[in-house]
């Protein structure tokens, strides 16, 4: 066999044979593989509660982060009135997902995620003031339109109330903003 020939051969080959590996989605910790389908996308959502006159939107970015070990996400409400960051992790000695979640007013949460019947149900220690709320708990769904929709109940004065009913399409074209 000539040599001169081999060559083009071996590339073809192992381009064929590589091909797929480039198509694959970034690795992951398959503790977070659930989460993949929020991943590398920007997301708009208006509050239930937004009025024409009074809107309430929410900006959410959400990211592979830290080589596949982390999802980060990154949100804004109204422009940068209010935002937050939120590092989610899987926690070995917890055997639990767990997030740090920091915001814009000078509080932050610790949490954990839990996956159940197709939700991201999640529960948020509060740290610092957050206007006397001491626990968050809420409910993610990614619905079969491709939109998902948020909902979440805080703990204050030791009574649990309904907080925020967010849903979310997929916008590529809004930004977090922080001020």
């Amino acid at each position: 066999m000539n040599g001169s020939h081999s060559l083009p051969a071996l590339v073809v080959t192992c381009n064929l044979a590589l091909s797929p590996l480039a198509a694959e989605a970034p690795s992951l910790d398959p503790h977070l593989e659930l989460l993949r389908p929020w991943l590398g996308k920007t997301w708009k959502g208006e509050f239930k509660n937004s009025t024409p006159d009074k809107p309430t939107v929410d900006i959410a970015r959400w990211e592979r982060a830290l080589n596949g070990k982390a999802v980060r996400v990154l949100h804004s409400i109204n422009d940068g009135v209010y935002g937050g960051e939120s590092i989610v992790t899987w926690d070995e000695k917890k055997q639990a997902v767990t997030y740090h979640y920091f915001t814009t007013a000078g509080f932050m949460t610790i949490g954990t995620m839990t996956f159940k019947d197709g939700k991201v149900l999640t529960h948020e220690v509060v740290t610092g003031s957050a206007g006397g709320i001491t626990e968050v708990r809420g409910a993610y769904e990614m619905l079969p339109d491709g939109t998902f929709r948020v909902k979440t109940e805080h703990l204050k004065n030791g009574e649990w109330a309904a907080a925020r009913e967010v849903t979310y399409r997929e916008d590529p074209s809004a930004s977090v903003v922080f001020k």
